[in-house]
């Protein structure tokens, strides 16, 4: 890294917009095809995905080492962004099929709609339960108390990318656990 660009980097940290557009104009094209690659040549989302990296950047510029790899740390930001965003749409696809599979069941008021969304929510509650512990503290963590999967690592001191496999263990279990869950409706409605 070159002593100018060292520079910009800690005049970035200290909040210095100046430094920041310089770093985006040197970093964006290299960010984008790293998430270009990430995404099996996904063009929108990389563009996308470069906005919000670097706006998360500006948001934890304090966080910044200008003796650490730049690129690496925008990388990271990156790749756990798109976690994220895949994470939450395996829940968005989840609750769609959800709903799709089970249109037979009509709400006829408010009311019904809170006891059926109470209903998922406890049988997400009792599937929690079923994980293995250390899988169950890492969903609960992430999903209930909205950790990063950074701070989450470093509180229990494993890697990233066990907390990454964790989720995805977790989410796979609950999708196959919740193709069943119209049936557990279906029959709690018809004994109470």
């Amino acid at each position: 890294m070159a002593m100018i660009e060292k520079e910009e980097i800690r005049l970035l940290s200290q909040g210095n917009t100046a430094a920041f557009e310089h770093l985006y104009y040197l970093y964006s094209g290299k960010l984008y095809n790293f998430i270009l690659k990430l995404t099996q040549g996904n063009s929108h989302v990389a563009e996308e995905l470069v906005q919000r990296t670097f706006i998360k950047l500006w948001e934890q510029q304090a966080k910044i080492d200008p003796d650490k790899s730049f690129l690496s740390f925008l990388c990271t930001i990156a790749k756990n962004l798109l976690i994220n965003d895949y994470e939450h749409e395996a829940v968005r696809f989840v609750y769609t099929e959800y709903i799709k599979n089970n249109a037979y069941l009509q709400y006829d008021n408010e009311t019904e709609k809170e006891v059926d969304r109470k209903l998922l929510e406890e049988f997400i509650d009792q599937l929690t339960e079923e994980l293995p512990p250390k899988r169950k503290e890492i969903f609960i963590l992430s999903r209930k108390q909205g950790f990063s999967n950074k701070s989450i690592a470093r509180q229990l001191h494993i890697s990233e990318s066990t907390i990454e496999t964790q989720l995805a263990k977790s989410l796979a279990y609950m999708k196959d656990k919740l193709k069943y869950y119209g049936t557990y409706i279906l029959f709690l409605c018809m004994f109470f």
